[in-house]
C-alpha cells in the first residue's frame, strides 16, 4: 500500500495548482491522521473567530428551483461514492438549490488521509422534461462557485441487492434515519438554539462532513462533522449501525462563543397535524395526520411517561424538570393503516426516534416545543434537552448520546403503554369533555388494575377503567369539566393492588378552543 502521507502530498499538490486547496480547513490540510481530535482543533479555532455565514447563491441549472424541479435531479448510481466496491455503504452527494443554500465540503478519509470531493454537477441526472441542458452536456467547470449541500447514504437494509436510502444530512444541522420496512419521517437536529424563545431561534449549520472509507462488506461507518454558528462551534462524530433499527452513536464537542442559556441538546423535529384527541376544526377523511403520535420519556428517577402531541391553537412549551435522564424520543406507535387510512404518505411506517444519554448530563428538563400549523407539510414539534447551566466562553460541553430510528423505543420494561388517547365533548353536556386513554396491557394483565387521575385545574367528575379483552388492551375514560378560563394539566396512571406503577403516567395539557 502507497504511504498515506506520500500520496496526501501529491493530491495537495495537485489541488494547489487548481487554486482549491487555500479553501480548506487546516486540519484537512495536516499530514496527521485525520481523527475525530482533528474536527475537535477545528471547532475550537473557528470560535475563536467570527462566525461566516456560509450560504451560496445556486447558478445555471440549479438557479430558482421549486420544490418538484430540485427533484427532478438526480445522483447518477454510477458516481456514487465507493459503488462497485463491495464496502456495504455508498453515498450521493446533494445539490444546491431551492430551499438548500447552506454551503458544505465534503471529504472522504482514506487510510487516515481526509480527500476533499470538489462540486461537480457531472454526478447528477436532470429530467429532460424539466431542463435544457447545454449542447454537449455538463462539464465539471460548470460547478465554478457551487458546492454541495449535504449527502444521502445507501445500505442494503431491506434487501441485499439493493442500496436503501439510510440516513441524511442537509440543510443547517438537520438529518434523518430510518430502520428497516420504514418511511423517513421525523428529522434530528444537531443542535437548537433558542427554539421556541421570543428572541427568535439560531440554526447551526454543518459546514464540513469527513466521509470515513468503510472496510470491505463493512455494517457500521464513520461520519465527522463540523458545526457552526453565531454563538457556538462544535465537532461532532457519527457511528453509523444499520439495521431492523439504525442506531447512531454520537458525541460532541460544544465550543460556546457567547453564553448561551438557551440551548437544545440532540433536538428532534416532527410534525402533528391532528390526532383523535384533537379533531377541533378538522375537516379530513382520514382518522389522524402526524409523523410522532407522542413524547416518550424515561427519567433519572425511573418514571416512564408519554405526553400525547397536539396541534395548538398558540405556541405551547413545556418542560419536564429531570435529572439524568435515561431517555426521551418522538415516537409513532400507531402502525396500522386504519390508523390513518392514507394511502399515499403511509404514516404507520414513520420511526420513532429515541435519544439514550451516555454519562451524566446532570440537572435540566427535555423540552416539548409545539408550534400552530395548518398544512402537514410543515414541521411544528421540537423535543430537546436543555441543561440547566448555560454554555460558557471557555467552557466546552463534552457530550455522548444514542440515537434510535425504529418502531419502537428500546424500553423492555412489564408496564401498560398508551397505545391510543381520544377526546370530545360529553354526550348530551357541551361543558363537559370525555377522554379516553388505551394503555396495552402488559404481562401481568388486568388483574388488580386500579386507576388514578389528577387535574391540574377544572374537576375530574368520574373515572373508570374498562378491559378491552378482544383488543389486549384496558381503557381509562374520564369525565372532565373544564376551569372556566384557561387549561389544565391532566395526569394519568394505571398502578397495581400494592400501589405501585403498572403503567406509564399519561400527560396532557387540555386547552379550550
Amino acid at each position: 500500500m502507497a504511504d498515506p502521507a506520500l500520496d496526501r502530498r501529491a493530491f495537495m499538490a495537485g489541488l494547489a495548482a487548481s487554486g482549491i486547496a487555500g479553501a480548506l480547513p487546516a486540519a484537512a490540510q495536516s499530514d496527521a491522521p485525520f481523527t475525530f481530535d482533528s474536527v475537535v482543533a477545528l471547532a475550537r479555532a473557528r470560535a475563536e473567530s467570527d462566525f461566516d455565514d456560509s450560504r451560496q447563491t445556486p447558478a445555471g441549472l440549479f438557479a430558482d428551483l421549486d420544490y418538484d424541479g430540485y427533484r427532478a435531479i438526480r445522483y447518477r448510481a454510477d458516481r456514487r461514492l465507493w459503488t462497485g466496491e463491495g464496502r456495504g455503504f455508498t453515498v450521493d452527494l446533494l445539490p444546491p438549490g431551492s430551499i438548500y443554500a447552506d454551503a458544505v465540503r465534503v471529504s472522504t478519509v482514506v487510510d487516515g488521509v481526509a480527500i476533499p470531493v470538489p462540486f461537480d454537477p457531472t454526478v447528477f441526472e436532470f429530467d429532460p422534461a424539466r431542463f435544457a441542458l447545454p449542447e454537449g452536456g455538463l462539464r465539471t467547470e460548470d460547478g465554478a462557485g457551487m458546492a454541495w449541500t449535504g449527502f444521502r447514504l445507501r445500505f442494503p437494509i431491506n434487501r441485499a441487492e439493493v442500496e436503501d436510502e439510510l440516513l441524511v444530512f442537509q440543510g443547517a444541522s438537520y438529518f434523518r434515519a430510518i430502520g428497516r420496512d420504514q418511511a423517513f419521517g421525523l428529522s434530528a437536529r444537531a443542535l437548537a438554539i433558542g427554539t421556541g424563545s421570543p428572541r427568535g431561534e439560531e440554526f447551526p449549520v454543518f459546514t464540513d462532513f469527513w466521509l470515513h472509507r468503510p472496510e470491505p462488506s463493512a455494517t457500521e461507518m464513520i461520519v465527522h462533522a463540523l458545526l457552526d454558528s453565531a454563538s457556538v462551534a462544535g465537532a461532532y462524530e457519527f457511528v453509523v449501525r444499520p439495521g431492523a433499527e439504525t442506531v447512531l452513536d454520537i458525541r460532541a464537542v460544544l465550543v460556546p462563543r457567547r453564553s448561551v442559556d438557551d440551548i437544545g441538546i440532540a433536538p428532534l423535529t416532527s410534525m402533528h397535524l391532528f390526532s383523535p384527541l384533537d379533531r377541533r376544526g378538522v375537516d379530513d377523511f382520514r382518522n389522524a395526520v402526524h409523523d410522532s403520535a407522542g413524547l416518550q420519556m424515561l427519567s433519572g428517577a425511573g418514571e416512564r411517561i408519554w405526553r400525547p402531541l397536539v396541534n395548538p391553537e398558540m405556541l405551547e412549551v413545556s418542560t419536564f424538570i429531570d435529572r439524568d435522564p435515561v431517555g426521551f424520543g418522538l415516537a409513532q406507535r400507531n402502525r396500522s393503516f386504519a390508523d390513518f387510512s392514507d394511502a399515499e404518505a403511509r404514516y404507520g411506517k414513520r420511526p420513532t426516534a429515541w435519544v439514550s444519554p451516555r454519562g451524566s448530563w446532570g440537572p435540566g428538563g427535555v423540552m416539548l416545543v409545539e408550534i400552530p400549523t395548518e398544512t402537514e407539510f410543515n414541521d411544528n414539534i421540537v423535543a430537546f434537552w436543555r441543561p440547566e447551566a448555560a454554555l460558557e466562553p471557555g467552557r466546552p460541553l463534552e457530550l455522548e448520546y444514542r440515537l434510535y430510528w425504529g418502531e419502537d423505543a428500546p424500553d423492555e420494561a412489564p408496564l401498560a403503554r398508551v397505545m391510543a388517547s381520544r377526546g370530545g365533548r360529553y354526550v348530551n353536556d357541551p361543558t363537559r369533555r370525555t377522554i379516553v386513554v388505551d394503555f396495552a396491557l402488559a404481562e401481568a394483565g388486568a388483574d388488580g388494575l386500579e386507576l388514578h387521575a389528577e387535574a391540574g385545574r377544572g374537576e375530574i367528575e368520574a373515572a373508570t377503567l374498562t378491559p378491552l379483552p378482544e383488543a389486549g388492551m384496558v381503557r381509562a375514560a374520564l369525565r372532565f369539566r373544564p376551569p372556566e378560563e384557561g387549561g389544565a394539566e391532566l395526569r394519568i396512571q394505571l398502578r397495581d393492588a400494592a400501589g405501585a406503577p403498572a403503567s406509564e403516567t399519561w400527560l396532557y395539557r387540555w386547552g379550550p378552543g
